[in-house]
């Protein structure tokens, strides 16, 4: 009986180690990214450069793609320190292209919509992870809604449909909010079946990886809550 119970301890330290870090480069993706963002904002140089060009600007957005498809998908591949540059370097690249939210709308709207994004993560986070359903299920529905985010998107971009916006809009905020708990669900998991001999790179690959995916709810969250209940800069 000692055994079994000394034995969930070392399970539960190894699972909140796990997490602690996971949410600790989460943040740190955060910090990075408000920094940067709220710096080119305030710098009319920078600004310039990110924004004057398309070019820069869709060259900046494709590398923030290919980043994150690297991550995703080859990060068993590379080494813990590749993948923790690569995240830190997405982070700024975010950063710099999320600074436009400082030129569209009014500081306070950004600061509330921050906190209401923050209560609702957490909120989420914490069904994911303390829920007894099994939400793998809602894997390919919540997939589902995000190609059909990113299409609708994209159409309207040509389009320039405000409907087309506003729908999208809240049906980002409940497919993001799904993955939320799916995603924070999938990292306990995760945490729960790593082998008590995986080395230091392995986690720290694994925590990056999860970090990276909480990052990308939250910030897609918070962009859309944004789009809902933001209003533009004052002048």
């Amino acid at each position: 009986m000692d055994s079994i119970v000394i034995q969930k301890a070392q399970v539960q330290v190894r699972v909140n180690s796990f997490v602690r870090s996971v949410y600790n480069w989460m943040a740190i993706g955060f910090g990075i990214t408000g920094v940067v963002a709220y710096g080119v904002a305030n710098s009319p140089g920078v600004r310039e450069i990110v924004f004057g060009a398309p070019l820069v600007f869709f060259g900046l957005i494709i590398a923030q793609l290919v980043m994150v498809f690297m991550i995703s998908a080859r990060i068993q591949r590379m080494q813990a320190s590749t993948a923790t540059m690569l995240f830190i370097v997405y982070s700024a690249l975010n950063g710099a292209t999320l600074s436009s939210i400082f030129l569209a709308y009014a500081q306070s709207a950004i600061t509330s919509t921050f906190f209401v994004c923050a209560a609702t993560f957490t909120a989420c986070s914490v069904y994911g992870w303390t829920t007894r359903r099994d939400l793998t299920t809602m894997g390919g529905f919540l997939t589902m809604g995000l190609i059909g985010i990113v299409i609708a998107s994209v159409v309207n971009m040509f389009v320039q449909s405000g409907a087309v916006s506003t729908i999208v809009s809240y049906v980002g905020v409940l497919v993001f909010v799904g993955l939320t708990a799916y995603d924070t669900q999938d990292i306990k998991n995760m945490a729960l079946s790593q082998p008590t001999d995986l080395d230091a790179g392995a986690v720290r690959k694994g925590a990056i990886l999860g970090a990276l995916k909480l990052y990308l709810d939250f910030i897609n969250l918070f962009l859309m809550l944004l789009r809902i209940f933001g209003s533009g800069r004052d002048e």
